[in-house]
């Protein structure tokens, strides 16, 4: 499953780094839970929880089977 949250995370990298920020991966749980570190301008962003969920999260939940959350870790 990590290769799978890699690989989608690059599909939306390139969004986050239009706006100056990206996306690191740091892990993910047994149940599903991804850990994300937004970085760059996404780090200090005030929007930054909404780019985490509604990004982020539902782009690897359509994407990866399994993947039920995504916190910034």
């Amino acid at each position: 499953m990590e290769e799978e949250i890699k690989k989608a995370l690059d599909e939306i990298r390139p969004q986050l780094q239009a706006d100056g920020g990206d996306v690191e991966f740091i892990s993910v749980s047994d149940d599903g839970q991804v850990a994300v570190r937004l970085t760059g301008a996404c780090g200090s962003c005030p929007m930054a929880t909404m780019t985490l969920k509604m990004g982020v999260e539902a782009h690897l939940k359509k994407t990866v089977p399994g993947v039920t959350e995504v916190i910034q870790g």
